[in-house]
């Protein structure tokens, strides 16, 4: 019922910039916190950065003035603004999203499939 589609993921020499995109599709009634995930090879996922329906975010500490999240309301969509890549940003980014299906009466979480974000030194 809800289709997430990330994309922005790519080798990007380290000091570089990227920006991800996650864009919400379906039976999509309203979409409260929205946030980016990472997973490098071998660790656990770890929160990266959230905003909520009104703006507020949230950020890791260790991208903190480097990164930035951001969404556009009216196309359900979610970006990452990475900039001052460091190697250890390598990982897949996933994208949740909170949403309201038409319908229901309950939020459900929901994630996309990933996009690899690969920095070199």
């Amino acid at each position: 019922q809800v289709q997430l589609v990330e994309s922005g993921g790519t080798l990007v020499q380290a000091g570089g910039s990227l920006r991800l995109s996650c864009a919400a599709s379906g039976s999509i009634f309203s979409i409260n916190a929205m946030g980016w995930y990472r997973q490098a090879p071998g660790k656990q996922r770890e929160l990266v950065a959230t905003i909520t329906s009104g703006g507020i975010t949230n950020y890791r500490d260790s991208v903190k003035g480097r990164f930035t999240i951001s969404r556009d309301n009216a196309k359900n969509t979610m970006y990452l603004e990475m900039n001052s890549l460091k190697p250890e940003d390598t990982a897949v980014y996933y994208c949740n999203v909170r949403v309201l299906v038409s319908g229901s009466y309950v939020y459900t979480d929901h994630w996309g499939q990933g996009t690899q974000v690969t920095v070199s030194s």
